[in-house]
C-alpha cells in the first residue's frame, strides 16, 4: 500500500498530523469554555439579527447559499466503486506452495474492541474468521476489555478453533475506552488495512473483497460501510434507525462525489496503516473516536471513501432510554471535534470544497438546532415568523428527499413503502433537535467525564432478523 501521495504534500492545506494541537479560543481554555463562548455567540447573534431591519435579509441570503450547495449534492451522480476481487473458496488452511498464489492480496487486520459481549461474541468471530478472503492474507484481533461476564471463556473455545484469531485481555486499570483497546492493538497487527467492527455487527461473507480495491488510489485513507439496522422489525423506534441509516449512506455519498467531507462511523470502518501511523492511532480525550479520526484523516489529505453494498449490520437500540443516551454520546462527540479543531479549519487547512460542505453542515447539524430555542422565544415576544425559518424548510426538505433516496438505494421495496418509511423517518429525526439544543446548553455549563459509554447488545436470534439487503 502506498504512502501518502506527493501531491497532496504540496498543498496549501496540508499539514503533519503529529504537528497538530487542539488549541483554545483566546482566554478560553477548555471544551466547556469554548463551548460556553459559542453558544453565547450564537444566541447572542439570532437575538441581534431580530432586532436590526436587516437580519431577514441577511438569513434570506444565507439561505440561498446553503440551496446551492443543497442542489449540488442532490444533482450529482455517486462515484461508483470498483469491481469487487473474484470470489475464493479458499479453505481456513492451506499447505505453503498455496500460500504463494495469495502473495499480490493486500494483508487485512480486523479489530473488535469487546466488554462483556458474551451473546453475540461467539456468532461476530466466526463470521470474521469464515471470510470469503485467503485465511494466510488477514488476522482477527478481539480485545476483552476486561468483561467481567462468559466473553473470555468463549473466546479462549474461539481461538483454540481459529488459527488467524488473536486474543489480547486489557487489565482492569487499563484506560482509554476504545480508543485505548484499539491503540494498543493496531501497532502489533500486520494489515496493509485495518477494520474496526463493533461487537455486535454482522459482517457479509464477501465484505473484505470489495472494500480491498476502494483503497487502490493512493489518497484513499479509508473506507466506511454501510451500516443496516438488522433488527429494524422490532418496533418504531428501530424503523426510525433504520430511516436514519438510510439518510446518512445517502449523504455520504453525494458529499463524497462532490469533493465534500467522508465520515466514519466506527463499526465498519477500514483505515489505511499509512494513514492511520500518520494520525498517531485513535484519539483517547474524545468520546467518539471515529468522527475525531475523521477530521484529522482530513486535514492529512486523505480521502475517505464509502462503500454501499454490502452492508454491515448491527443492533438498533430498541428503548427510547438507551437511544437518548446514544444519540447524546454521538452528538456530543461530533460537536467537541469543532471545538478542538476550530483553528485548523478557520485557517483553511482543508480543500475549500470540504470546508464549506462542512461549514454548511455544521449549520443544519448543529447551529440550527441551537438556535432555535433563542429563535422561538423572539418571534414569540416580537409577534412574528421565526427567523431561521427558510433554513429550517431546506433542512426538512433535504431530509425528506435525502431519506426517500437513501431507502430506494439501500433497500428493494415499493415506493410507496419508502415514501411512508420517510414520512416515519422524519417525524423520528425530530429527537434530534432536543439532543442538540440540550446537549450544547448541557456542554456549556457542566465538565465532561471521558468515558465509554457501553450499548447492550441482545443478540437473541429471536428477536435480530438478519437481512442486509
Amino acid at each position: 500500500m502506498a504512502d501518502l501521495p506527493e501531491r497532496f504534500a504540496s498543498e496549501r492545506f496540508f499539514t503533519p498530523l503529529d504537528e497538530l494541537e487542539i488549541e483554545d479560543f483566546p482566554g478560553f481554555s477548555g471544551r466547556r469554555s469554548k463551548a460556553a463562548l459559542t453558544l453565547s455567540l450564537l444566541w447572542g447573534a439570532t437575538i441581534v439579527l431580530h432586532l436590526v431591519s436587516w437580519g431577514t435579509w441577511l438569513v434570506l441570503g444565507l439561505t440561498a447559499i446553503l440551496s446551492t450547495h443543497a442542489l449540488r449534492i442532490l444533482l450529482t451522480r455517486p462515484v461508483v466503486p470498483p469491481a469487487p476481487l473474484p470470489p475464493t473458496d479458499y479453505p481456513a488452511v492451506r499447505p505453503t506452495p498455496e500460500v504463494e498464489v495469495w502473495e499480490a492480496w493486500p494483508y487485512v487486520s480486523l479489530l473488535v474492541a469487546a466488554k462483556n459481549e458474551e451473546t453475540v461474541i461467539e456468532p461476530l468471530v466466526t463470521a470474521l474468521c469464515q471470510l470469503d478472503y485467503p485465511a494466510c492474507r488477514y488476522e482477527v484481533w478481539i480485545i476483552d476489555d476486561n468483561s467481567t461476564d462468559g466473553t473470555a471463556r468463549r473466546l479462549q473455545a474461539l481461538r483454540d478453533r481459529y488459527p488467524q484469531l488473536r486474543v489480547l485481555r486489557r487489565s482492569a486499570g487499563a484506560s482509554g475506552g476504545k480508543s485505548g483497546a484499539l491503540n494498543q492493538v493496531w501497532p502489533d497487527t500486520k494489515g496493509d488495512i485495518i477494520g474496526v467492527f463493533d461487537a455486535d455487527a454482522r459482517v457479509p461473507r464477501d465484505l473484505l473483497r470489495y472494500i480491498v480495491p476502494m483503497f487502490e488510489p493512493s489518497e484513499v485513507g479509508a473506507v466506511q460501510v454501510q451500516k443496516a439496522v438488522v433488527n429494524r422489525a422490532k418496533n418504531l423506534w428501530t424503523r426510525g434507525q433504520q430511516s436514519e441509516m438510510a439518510l446518512d449512506s445517502y449523504f455520504q455519498q453525494q458529499r463524497i462525489s462532490v469533493g465534500g467531507i467522508g465520515e466514519l462511523r466506527g463499526n465498519g470502518q477500514f483505515v489505511r496503516r499509512a494513514a492511520l501511523a500518520q494520525c498517531g492511532g485513535w484519539n483517547e480525550e474524545t468520546i467518539t473516536d471515529d468522527l475525531d479520526l475523521t477530521l484529522r484523516l482530513h486535514f492529512g489529505g486523505w480521502e475517505i471513501q464509502f462503500l454501499l453494498h454490502p452492508a454491515v449490520g448491527e443492533e438498533g437500540v430498541e428503548r427510547p432510554l438507551g437511544l437518548w443516551h446514544q444519540r447524546n454520546r454521538w452528538a456530543e462527540g461530533g460537536y467537541q471535534r469543532y471545538l478542538d479543531y476550530w483553528r485548523l479549519i478557520a485557517q483553511h487547512r482543508l480543500a475549500p470544497v470540504k470546508t464549506f460542505d462542512m461549514a454548511a453542515f455544521w449549520m443544519i447539524q448543529y447551529g440550527l438546532p441551537t438556535v432555535a430555542l433563542p429563535d422561538f422565544v423572539m418571534a414569540v415576544l416580537r409577534h412574528r415568523l421565526p427567523l431561521f425559518l427558510p433554513v429550517s424548510s431546506l433542512a426538512l426538505t433535504l431530509s425528506m428527499v435525502g431519506m426517500f433516496c437513501g431507502l430506494r438505494r439501500t433497500r428493494q421495496q415499493s415506493v410507496w413503502v419508502s415514501g411512508l418509511q420517510t414520512l416515519w423517518g422524519n417525524l423520528y429525526m425530530l429527537h434530534w433537535l432536543l439532543v442538540i439544543a440540550t446537549m450544547t446548553m448541557r456542554l456549556s455549563v457542566r465538565p465532561k467525564r471521558l468515558r465509554w459509554v457501553k450499548t447492550t447488545h441482545l443478540g437473541s436470534e429471536d428477536d435480530i432478523q438478519v437481512d442486509l439487503s
